[in-house]
Protein backbone atom coordinates (compact mmCIF):
# COMPACT_ATOMS: atom_id res chain seq x y z
CA UNK A 1 0.00 0.00 0.00
CA UNK A 2 3.42 2.58 1.55
CA UNK A 3 4.67 1.60 -2.69
CA UNK A 4 1.46 2.71 -4.33
CA UNK A 5 0.46 5.77 -2.48
CA UNK A 6 4.65 6.60 -3.26
CA UNK A 7 3.65 5.96 -7.42
CA UNK A 8 0.31 8.04 -6.84
CA UNK A 9 1.81 10.74 -5.29
CA UNK A 10 4.82 10.96 -7.83
CA UNK A 11 2.72 10.56 -10.79
CA UNK A 12 0.61 13.43 -9.28
CA UNK A 13 3.96 15.56 -8.52
CA UNK A 14 4.93 14.81 -12.55
CA UNK A 15 1.54 16.61 -13.69
CA UNK A 16 1.88 19.39 -11.55
CA UNK A 17 5.62 19.80 -12.75
CA UNK A 18 5.01 19.56 -16.25
CA UNK A 19 1.58 21.48 -16.00
CA UNK A 20 3.73 24.07 -14.23
CA UNK A 21 6.16 23.97 -16.98
CA UNK A 22 4.12 24.79 -19.57
CA UNK A 23 2.55 27.59 -17.67
CA UNK A 24 6.53 28.84 -18.31
CA UNK A 25 6.58 28.35 -21.75
CA UNK A 26 3.15 30.27 -22.53
CA UNK A 27 4.55 32.70 -20.60
CA UNK A 28 8.04 33.05 -22.60
CA UNK A 29 6.07 32.54 -25.51
CA UNK A 30 5.18 36.28 -24.72
CA UNK A 31 8.37 37.01 -23.69
CA UNK A 32 10.80 35.08 -24.90
CA UNK A 33 14.14 37.51 -23.78
CA UNK A 34 12.88 36.71 -20.20
CA UNK A 35 14.61 34.23 -18.56
CA UNK A 36 11.74 32.71 -17.15
CA UNK A 37 12.74 28.53 -16.71
CA UNK A 38 13.91 27.34 -13.58
CA UNK A 39 17.08 26.53 -13.01
CA UNK A 40 18.70 23.11 -13.19
CA UNK A 41 18.77 22.40 -9.75
CA UNK A 42 15.43 23.82 -8.59
CA UNK A 43 14.09 21.41 -11.45
CA UNK A 44 15.52 18.45 -10.30
CA UNK A 45 14.14 19.30 -6.68
CA UNK A 46 10.54 19.94 -8.22
CA UNK A 47 10.70 16.97 -10.92
CA UNK A 48 11.23 14.57 -8.11
CA UNK A 49 12.17 11.08 -9.66
CA UNK A 50 11.05 12.34 -12.93
CA UNK A 51 14.10 13.68 -13.74
CA UNK A 52 14.59 11.97 -17.04
CA UNK A 53 11.26 13.11 -18.60
CA UNK A 54 11.55 16.70 -17.08
CA UNK A 55 15.19 16.94 -18.99
CA UNK A 56 13.65 15.54 -21.85
CA UNK A 57 11.21 19.29 -21.89
CA UNK A 58 14.16 21.42 -21.60
CA UNK A 59 15.97 19.48 -24.41
CA UNK A 60 12.84 20.06 -26.77
CA UNK A 61 12.18 23.53 -25.63
CA UNK A 62 15.98 23.75 -26.84
CA UNK A 63 15.14 22.62 -30.16
CA UNK A 64 11.85 24.63 -30.37
CA UNK A 65 13.47 27.42 -29.48
CA UNK A 66 15.26 27.52 -31.92
CA UNK A 67 13.64 26.23 -34.43
CA UNK A 68 11.38 29.59 -33.75
CA UNK A 69 13.77 31.81 -34.20
CA UNK A 70 15.13 30.50 -37.77
CA UNK A 71 11.65 30.25 -38.55
CA UNK A 72 11.44 33.95 -38.01
CA UNK A 73 14.53 34.57 -39.99
CA UNK A 74 14.64 36.13 -42.99
CA UNK A 75 17.98 34.66 -44.17
CA UNK A 76 18.99 30.94 -44.43
CA UNK A 77 21.27 30.61 -41.81
CA UNK A 78 23.57 27.78 -40.42
CA UNK A 79 23.28 25.86 -37.16
CA UNK A 80 26.46 26.74 -36.01
CA UNK A 81 26.32 30.19 -36.97
CA UNK A 82 23.06 31.63 -35.32
CA UNK A 83 25.00 34.70 -33.12
CA UNK A 84 22.78 36.96 -34.85
CA UNK A 85 19.44 35.09 -33.51
CA UNK A 86 19.86 36.13 -30.16
CA UNK A 87 19.72 33.02 -28.27
CA UNK A 88 20.09 34.77 -24.60
CA UNK A 89 17.86 31.43 -23.22
CA UNK A 90 19.88 28.12 -25.04
CA UNK A 91 22.84 28.25 -22.53
CA UNK A 92 20.10 27.85 -19.83
CA UNK A 93 17.72 25.45 -21.13
CA UNK A 94 20.66 23.38 -22.33
CA UNK A 95 22.44 23.63 -19.35
CA UNK A 96 19.38 22.57 -16.91
CA UNK A 97 18.48 19.55 -19.34
CA UNK A 98 21.82 18.25 -18.32
CA UNK A 99 21.54 19.33 -14.95
CA UNK A 100 18.68 17.30 -14.59
CA UNK A 101 19.79 14.23 -16.45
CA UNK A 102 24.25 14.76 -16.40
CA UNK A 103 24.19 11.31 -18.63
CA UNK A 104 22.33 12.69 -21.37
CA UNK A 105 24.27 13.18 -24.09
CA UNK A 106 22.37 15.00 -27.18
CA UNK A 107 22.01 18.60 -25.02
CA UNK A 108 25.88 18.59 -25.03
CA UNK A 109 26.47 17.57 -28.89
CA UNK A 110 23.99 20.48 -29.32
CA UNK A 111 25.88 23.17 -27.20
CA UNK A 112 29.01 22.26 -28.56
CA UNK A 113 27.87 23.03 -32.18
CA UNK A 114 25.34 25.58 -31.68
CA UNK A 115 26.72 27.57 -28.87
CA UNK A 116 29.57 28.74 -29.95
CA UNK A 117 28.51 31.04 -32.29
CA UNK A 118 26.54 32.55 -29.22
CA UNK A 119 28.55 32.07 -26.60
CA UNK A 120 31.72 30.17 -26.42
CA UNK A 121 32.34 30.47 -23.14
CA UNK A 122 29.13 28.35 -22.46
CA UNK A 123 29.84 26.15 -25.19
CA UNK A 124 33.11 24.92 -23.48
CA UNK A 125 31.75 24.76 -19.65
CA UNK A 126 28.44 22.62 -20.60
CA UNK A 127 30.82 20.23 -22.81
CA UNK A 128 32.98 20.28 -20.16
CA UNK A 129 30.19 19.37 -17.48
CA UNK A 130 29.47 16.80 -19.83
CA UNK A 131 33.10 15.28 -19.65
CA UNK A 132 33.16 15.74 -15.87
CA UNK A 133 29.83 13.60 -15.47
CA UNK A 134 30.64 11.26 -17.76
CA UNK A 135 34.43 10.97 -18.09
CA UNK A 136 34.43 8.01 -20.45
CA UNK A 137 32.34 9.18 -23.01
CA UNK A 138 35.06 9.70 -26.05
CA UNK A 139 32.46 11.95 -28.18
CA UNK A 140 32.55 14.46 -25.70
CA UNK A 141 36.22 15.32 -25.74
CA UNK A 142 35.62 15.24 -29.76
CA UNK A 143 33.39 17.77 -29.02
CA UNK A 144 35.22 20.05 -27.09
CA UNK A 145 38.17 19.71 -29.40
CA UNK A 146 35.56 21.02 -32.14
CA UNK A 147 34.76 23.71 -30.16
CA UNK A 148 38.61 25.25 -29.33
CA UNK A 149 38.98 24.50 -33.11
CA UNK A 150 36.21 26.43 -34.56
CA UNK A 151 38.64 29.11 -31.75
CA UNK A 152 41.46 28.14 -33.71
CA UNK A 153 42.90 27.53 -30.38
CA UNK A 154 44.63 24.16 -31.95
CA UNK A 155 46.79 23.96 -29.04
CA UNK A 156 43.54 23.60 -26.69
CA UNK A 157 41.67 21.52 -29.23
CA UNK A 158 44.85 18.76 -29.88
CA UNK A 159 44.51 18.18 -25.87
CA UNK A 160 41.54 17.61 -26.12
CA UNK A 161 41.89 15.52 -28.83
CA UNK A 162 44.80 13.43 -26.96
CA UNK A 163 42.49 12.96 -23.53
CA UNK A 164 40.00 11.66 -25.43
CA UNK A 165 42.09 9.27 -27.22
CA UNK A 166 42.95 7.71 -24.18
CA UNK A 167 39.96 6.10 -23.32
CA UNK A 168 39.64 2.62 -23.82
CA UNK A 169 37.05 2.77 -26.33
CA UNK A 170 37.66 5.95 -28.73
CA UNK A 171 38.42 5.34 -32.01
CA UNK A 172 42.18 5.44 -33.50
CA UNK A 173 41.13 8.54 -35.57
CA UNK A 174 41.19 10.81 -31.83
CA UNK A 175 45.11 10.40 -31.53
CA UNK A 176 45.47 11.48 -34.91
CA UNK A 177 43.44 14.53 -34.61
CA UNK A 178 45.97 15.75 -31.87
CA UNK A 179 48.76 15.31 -34.42
CA UNK A 180 46.82 17.19 -37.06
CA UNK A 181 46.19 20.15 -34.82
CA UNK A 182 49.88 20.47 -34.11
CA UNK A 183 50.95 20.15 -37.80
CA UNK A 184 47.71 21.89 -39.96
CA UNK A 185 44.99 22.78 -37.67
CA UNK A 186 43.82 25.12 -40.11
CA UNK A 187 44.04 23.21 -42.86
CA UNK A 188 40.61 22.30 -45.58
CA UNK A 189 42.02 18.81 -45.20
CA UNK A 190 41.44 18.96 -41.15
CA UNK A 191 38.02 20.95 -41.26
CA UNK A 192 37.07 17.82 -43.81
CA UNK A 193 38.48 15.06 -41.23
CA UNK A 194 36.33 17.13 -38.12
CA UNK A 195 32.85 17.49 -40.10
CA UNK A 196 33.18 13.88 -41.90
CA UNK A 197 33.65 12.26 -38.09
CA UNK A 198 30.67 14.56 -36.62
CA UNK A 199 28.56 13.54 -39.75
CA UNK A 200 29.15 9.84 -39.16
CA UNK A 201 28.85 10.42 -35.14
CA UNK A 202 26.10 12.91 -34.33
CA UNK A 203 23.25 11.38 -32.90
CA UNK A 204 21.26 14.65 -33.86
CA UNK A 205 19.60 15.09 -37.15
CA UNK A 206 20.12 19.11 -37.02
CA UNK A 207 23.90 18.39 -36.04
CA UNK A 208 24.26 16.04 -38.55
CA UNK A 209 22.92 17.79 -41.75
CA UNK A 210 25.35 21.08 -40.66
CA UNK A 211 27.98 18.51 -41.02
CA UNK A 212 26.73 17.43 -44.02
CA UNK A 213 26.48 20.65 -45.70
CA UNK A 214 29.98 22.18 -43.92
CA UNK A 215 31.37 19.08 -45.84
CA UNK A 216 29.79 20.55 -49.02
CA UNK A 217 30.75 23.94 -48.37
CA UNK A 218 34.81 22.48 -48.32
CA UNK A 219 33.94 20.20 -51.66
CA UNK A 220 33.09 23.68 -53.09
CA UNK A 221 36.06 25.63 -52.42
CA UNK A 222 38.08 23.02 -53.85
CA UNK A 223 36.11 22.86 -56.81
CA UNK A 224 35.88 27.00 -57.34
CA UNK A 225 39.93 27.25 -56.90
CA UNK A 226 40.17 24.75 -59.57
CA UNK A 227 37.27 26.75 -61.85
CA UNK A 228 39.35 29.63 -60.86
CA UNK A 229 42.54 28.64 -62.56
CA UNK A 230 40.40 27.39 -65.98
CA UNK A 231 39.38 30.88 -65.84
CA UNK A 232 42.49 31.92 -65.59
CA UNK A 233 43.79 30.27 -68.17
CA UNK A 234 41.33 31.05 -70.51
CA UNK A 235 42.04 34.42 -70.03
CA UNK A 236 45.82 34.37 -70.15
CA UNK A 237 45.18 32.49 -73.74
CA UNK A 238 42.20 34.36 -75.43
CA UNK A 239 43.09 38.03 -73.71
CA UNK A 240 39.25 37.82 -72.02
CA UNK A 241 36.93 36.41 -69.75
CA UNK A 242 34.67 33.88 -71.03
CA UNK A 243 31.18 35.25 -71.74
CA UNK A 244 29.59 32.09 -70.12
CA UNK A 245 30.32 28.63 -68.86
CA UNK A 246 29.95 27.26 -72.17
CA UNK A 247 33.14 28.77 -73.62
CA UNK A 248 35.33 26.67 -71.34
CA UNK A 249 33.07 23.65 -70.81
CA UNK A 250 35.11 21.10 -73.38
CA UNK A 251 38.05 22.04 -70.52
CA UNK A 252 35.73 21.03 -67.53
CA UNK A 253 34.58 17.85 -69.51
CA UNK A 254 38.16 16.77 -69.51
CA UNK A 255 38.52 17.53 -65.57
CA UNK A 256 35.03 15.22 -65.36
CA UNK A 257 33.27 18.31 -63.85
CA UNK A 258 29.44 17.26 -63.81
CA UNK A 259 28.19 19.87 -66.31
CA UNK A 260 24.21 20.85 -66.53
CA UNK A 261 22.89 20.59 -70.14
CA UNK A 262 24.19 24.17 -70.95
CA UNK A 263 27.59 23.18 -69.93
CA UNK A 264 27.75 25.04 -66.65
CA UNK A 265 29.16 23.53 -63.79
CA UNK A 266 27.70 21.95 -60.79
CA UNK A 267 28.11 22.82 -57.17
CA UNK A 268 28.30 19.61 -54.70
CA UNK A 269 24.64 19.93 -54.14
CA UNK A 270 24.27 19.55 -58.31
CA UNK A 271 22.85 23.40 -58.43
CA UNK A 272 25.12 25.34 -61.58
CA UNK A 273 27.46 27.42 -60.28
CA UNK A 274 27.27 31.49 -61.23
CA UNK A 275 29.45 33.20 -63.69
CA UNK A 276 30.16 36.85 -64.10
CA UNK A 277 33.42 38.90 -65.40
CA UNK A 278 35.68 35.72 -64.16
CA UNK A 279 34.09 35.51 -60.58
CA UNK A 280 32.46 32.57 -59.93
CA UNK A 281 29.22 32.63 -57.07
CA UNK A 282 26.85 29.86 -55.83
CA UNK A 283 23.34 30.25 -57.11
CA UNK A 284 20.97 31.43 -54.13
CA UNK A 285 19.28 27.51 -54.47
CA UNK A 286 22.61 26.02 -53.54
CA UNK A 287 22.26 24.05 -50.21
CA UNK A 288 26.20 24.79 -49.88
CA UNK A 289 26.61 27.38 -47.28
CA UNK A 290 27.75 30.86 -48.16
CA UNK A 291 30.26 31.65 -44.69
Amino acid sequence: MLLVSTIVVALVSSIFFTRWLDARRSSQARAEDESLYLNGQTARRMSLAFNGLAADWYWMRSLQYVGRKIINTPENVQIDNLGQLNLKLLAPLLDTATTLDPQFLGPYEYAAVVLPGIDVQQAVRITQKGINANPTKWKLYHHLGYIYWQQKNFKAAGEAYEQGSKIPEAPAWMSVMKARMADEGGSRSTAREIYKHMYEQATDETVKEMARRRLLQLDSLDEREVLGRVLAAYRNSVGKCPANWTEVAPVLRKLRFPLNSEGAPLDPSAVPYLLKECQIDLDSRSLVPRK
